[in-house]
């Protein structure tokens, strides 16, 4: 062989290895998220990719690297600023594959950062309209992942898919009006229909304090074609593959006239909207069933809900201010319990609602576990209300109802037989009396804010124990008259919060779903509006609203660490295994619904610094047991 016909048989090769690494690292060849990555999610340390780690929602981690014994050496690995003048509250969850970390910011905002280094790989910024109308601050609370895209709503009502490799746009649709206080906070869900193996995106919409009707949304997460819309008020017609579906709550109609909706002949929610599903869903695979909370029937003002008999009671504005059980193939509506019956007083059914074993008179049912606004801790059999083939509204799934806040007054506890409160005599609002501009106002707790608001809670299996971050405070609260006007505040009510307790208003607690016992609880001198995390190193994370980021003995409730981030927090904790390091992650800027709505909280609230970044940690090296 001659040495030059060598030289050329070297360049070949030296060719093909440096094409065959190009390939290799080129974006067409980056690893997919499967949905065998989505359903054990919970199980694999080095990723997150679901908002609540996983179908059953739990935010609780294997992860025992950081625990009890050295979380005090704890110190921030990298931080990263969201930049320019965009603060307002960070409420985001971030999700975590391959290496890299995709999360969200306030209006409408998309990072990709190297989660070893926190170095930026991309960025996008939606194009927001300047007649935007988010109700609760210019929030998003998350993404979703699959394939090769990443996902997440926007403040003008569009679903963007990004490549989540470079953050170009994929595909961006748009499901309804912005002007008309349609609006998407939180994190989209993947899900797999079970009868047909087809993998679904599934997202809902906010505004009912616009009126805006509550409706939740299946499409193809390649494409963002919508499969369904199954709208979650009583008599709204749903869509599937772009045709008029069947109404809410009459899966067994056979056809129905052309129109937005049914006239039951009640004076109820469906007349002006409400009832929307703008938190995350849950996904229970063993009986193939989409779990989701419903939020606040509109307006506020139950009196202008109430039918001929004039007496609340006898109402019930479904399905709004409950959980509900949707089927994935169809989007029919199979089953519902409703928490707040005719509610009045903006308690919503939006927080999460938590899948777990749950041990009962020596059997295991699977059973929901939901902290509402309206300061009750549900448990609930999860697999009768998806199996009930569409008879709505039976209560006889409800297994227990804790109060899990002090001094609740619209209700002084629940029926198991009926599933309905025991509502306290004069704690709805009163009508507005004739020649008045307004009603008498009363004193209720908790608030509409909640005993606990979007801030989602953790459970740990280890320790069998919830852990809810909730508030203590109350309310005036009074009747206005109200008339609907597209993209106008449809409240027809007036509020005033006030502080229950001179030292605190949040209280950290862990709750025993067996006998709805508070193990512990911590008290915090400002609102709780971050959510909780769990680990199996016996820790509990959290944040709180002036600045501290927190590490608590999940079995005891002592606080073990500490570390100020400059602004409050209101994200949600993360963590994740780096290179045989365990890193706990949070986004902290001050914002949410308190410093809008709150009133005398909002006023306490006001030193609190704006922000907006998010702050890796993991134990040094040098500080690490050899």
């Amino acid at each position: 062989m001659s040495f030059a016909h060598f030289l050329d048989r070297r360049r070949s090769a030296v060719s093909a290895l440096a094409l065959g690494m190009a390939i290799a690292a080129s974006p067409i060849y980056a690893k997919e998220v499967t949905w065998d990555d989505i359903v054990n999610d919970a199980e694999t340390p080095e990723n997150v990719l679901m908002y609540g780690f996983g179908p059953k929602a739990q935010r609780f981690s294997q992860m025992e690297h950081i625990n009890v014994d050295n979380v005090e050496r704890l110190k921030p690995a990298w931080q990263f600023s969201f930049g320019d003048e965009k603060q307002r509250g960070q409420e985001t969850q971030p999700v975590v594959f391959d290496g890299k970390i995709y999360l969200t910011a306030s209006y409408s905002r998309m990072f990709a950062l190297d989660s070893a280094t926190g170095e930026k790989i991309w960025d996008y910024s939606h194009r927001l309209p300047d007649d935007i109308r988010p109700c609760c601050d210019v929030v998003n609370r998350g993404p979703a992942i699959y394939g090769d895209k990443v996902f997440f709503g926007t403040l003008d009502a569009n679903l963007v898919a990004l490549n989540k490799d470079n953050g170009e746009v994929a595909w961006n649709e748009n499901f309804d009006d912005h002007k008309a206080g349609y609006t998407m906070t939180g994190a989209p869900t993947i899900i797999k229909d079970q009868k047909t193996g087809t993998v679904m995106l599934i997202h809902g919409n906010s505004g009912d304090e616009f009126g805006a009707l509550g409706k939740l949304y299946a499409r193809n997460p390649d494409t963002g074609e919508e499969l369904w819309m199954r709208p979650l008020v009583e008599g709204h017609l749903g869509r599937k593959d772009g045709k008029q579906s069947t109404p809410t709550g009459d899966p067994e109609a056979p056809s129905w006239p052309e129109g937005d909706y049914k006239d039951t002949g009640k004076a109820e929610a469906w007349t002006h909207g409400g009832g929307a599903p703008w938190q995350s869903a849950s996904f229970d695979v063993s009986t193939n069933t989409i779990v989701i909370g419903a939020g606040n029937p509109a307006p506020w003002n139950t009196w202008m809900r109430t039918g001929k008999s004039g007496n609340p009671s006898d109402y019930d504005s479904l399905y709004t201010s409950g959980q509900a059980y949707v089927e994935p193939s169809t989007g029919e509506l199979v089953g519902f319990y409703q928490h707040t019956p005719n509610d009045a007083w903006d308690f919503s059914g939006n927080n999460e609602i938590i899948l777990f074993d749950f041990e009962k008179d020596g059997k295991t049912i699977k059973a929901g576990a939901h902290a509402d606004r309206n300061g009750y801790f549900f448990l609930t059999d999860t697999q009768k209300l998806a199996e009930r083939g569409g008879e709505i509204n039976k209560p006889t799934a409800l297994l227990a109802a804790y109060p899990f806040v002090d001094n609740i007054t619209w209700a002084d506890g629940y029926d198991l037989e009926t599933g309905k409160p025991n509502e306290v005599e004069g704690q709805r609002p009163p009508q507005i009396a004739e020649g008045k501009d307004r009603g008498e106002s009363i004193e209720v707790s908790p608030p509409f804010l909640g005993g606990k608001n979007w801030n989602p809670m953790s459970y740990s299996p280890d320790t069998g124990l919830f852990y809810i971050p909730a508030n203590n405070w109350k309310e005036d609260y009074w009747t206005e008259n109200v008339q609907y006007k597209k993209g106008a505040a449809y409240l027809g009510q007036g509020f005033r919060i006030h502080k229950m307790y001179d030292d605190h208003v949040g209280t950290l607690r862990a709750m025993d779903p067996a006998t709805g016992e508070i193990v512990w609880k911590h008290n915090e001198k400002l609102p709780l509006w971050a959510g909780t995390m769990a680990t199996a190193g016996n820790l509990v994370f959290t944040g709180t609203s002036d600045g501290y980021f927190k590490a608590f003995n999940a079995k005891t409730g002592e606080e073990l660490w500490r570390y100020n981030t400059g602004s409050g927090v209101v994200g949600v904790p993360i963590t994740w295994e780096q290179d045989g390091d365990q890193y706990v992650g949070i986004a902290t800027g001050y914002g949410g619904a308190v410093p809008l709505w709150g009133g005398d909280l909002a006023d306490l609230t006001k030193p609190v610094s704006q922000g907006g970044s998010f702050i890796a940690f993991k134990i040094p090296e040098w500080a690490q047991e050899s």
